[in-house]
């Protein structure tokens, strides 16, 4: 139970044809708001889930002292597709090969016009797939969304982060139940295994071990620690955790018929405020990405997380430092 108003809901999107080929049958996104919407309707944030993430597991920093305060803010968080809550390979037949971010934020934005009224948003907030949804908000909607926040994203999927998303890919497509396309015939337990034993190196930076972060009472060595990565993933479905990495490693704002691949002339297009908040020690997500970013864009700020938390610092469950400055950076980019 909450102290703020939320309301839920699932809006049906048709059958919906999408950028790279086939069509999401009897589409659909779930929903959730949080706090009040202002009558001038200029208090949205748009709060987009990230990698295999639905919007329950992400709510937890909007709360009047969190990153999204819903005493000032009305946040919509809307789950990706594949995410297993909106329409996903596991239940959605004939699921495309590949949904992007493009057609995720073409579909959100249909949702808040006819669903919740909204035709403007005052900010979008993500991390990782979400700092991507946010950037394709700016860059196809340039005079729908005053602001973006950045947290951990980047415009598009860098070189090496791309050699991360392909190796993930590569060990579930490993597994037999793999059906070569994109569906499993059952749940690939030890291929799953692996998949969150190699994730738990990238989550998490080499300072971050260094320091011995990862033990704890609950984890007293190393390998206990990575026996609770390789559960990470036993509640999430093989097919979805293949179709969002499939559309993480994709993840380019200019890949559009808008775009036609120049990412320069993406970027100049952003009318939005951006604020850059890549993690100081994130290994996906490079601070250098977003100091290629930051020249071309109109109105930018680069701001780095100084955290040895890795990737992890974006999403900072139980590090009140790192929370402490992400609301500092939607204080001040919003103030």
């Amino acid at each position: 139970m909450t102290d703020w108003a939320t309301d839920t809901g699932r809006f049906a999107l048709g059958d919906l044809a999408v950028l790279k080929g086939g069509t999401i049958r009897g589409a659909a996104l779930n929903w959730k708001t949080h706090g009040t919407l202002s009558p001038a309707g200029d208090n949205v944030i748009l709060y987009p889930t990230s990698y295999g993430a639905t919007a329950a597991e992400l709510e937890w920093l909007i709360r009047p002292d969190g990153v999204l305060d819903p005493g000032r803010w009305f946040v919509v968080q809307i789950d990706m597709f594949g995410n297993g809550v909106s329409s996903s390979p596991q239940d959605t037949p004939d699921y495309p090969l590949l949904v992007t971010a493009w057609d995720n934020v073409h579909a959100q934005r249909r949702l808040l016009k006819e669903v919740l009224g909204i035709e403007r948003l005052r900010a979008v907030y993500g991390w990782s797939m979400g700092a991507q949804q946010a950037y394709h908000w700016a860059a196809l909607f340039p005079d729908a969304v005053q602001a973006v926040f950045i947290n951990c994203g980047s415009a598009r999927t860098a070189v090496h982060n791309q050699v991360f998303t392909r190796a993930q890919m590569a060990i579930l497509e490993a597994a037999p139940e793999y059906d070569g396309r994109a569906l499993f015939s059952a749940q690939p337990k030890p291929a799953l295994r692996a998949f969150g034993r190699n994730y738990a190196g990238y989550a998490a930076s080499q300072d971050f071990y260094r320091a011995g972060l990862h033990l704890s009472p609950a984890t007293p060595d190393l390998e206990t620690y990575l026996k609770g990565w390789e559960t990470r993933y036993d509640g999430k479905h093989a097919a979805n955790l293949l179709a969002q990495m499939r559309c993480w490693n994709a993840g380019d704002i200019s890949d559009n018929p808008i775009y036609n691949g120049d990412l320069h002339a993406a970027l100049r297009a952003i009318k939005a405020r951006v604020m850059l908040i890549p993690g100081e020690t994130d290994i996906y997500f490079r601070v250098a990405d977003n100091e290629a970013e930051l020249p071309q864009l109109r109105h930018a700020e680069l701001r780095p997380i100084p955290s040895i938390w890795g990737h992890r610092a974006g999403n900072p469950m139980g590090n009140a430092e790192d929370t402490a400055f992400l609301r500092r950076c939607v204080e001040d980019w919003l103030a």
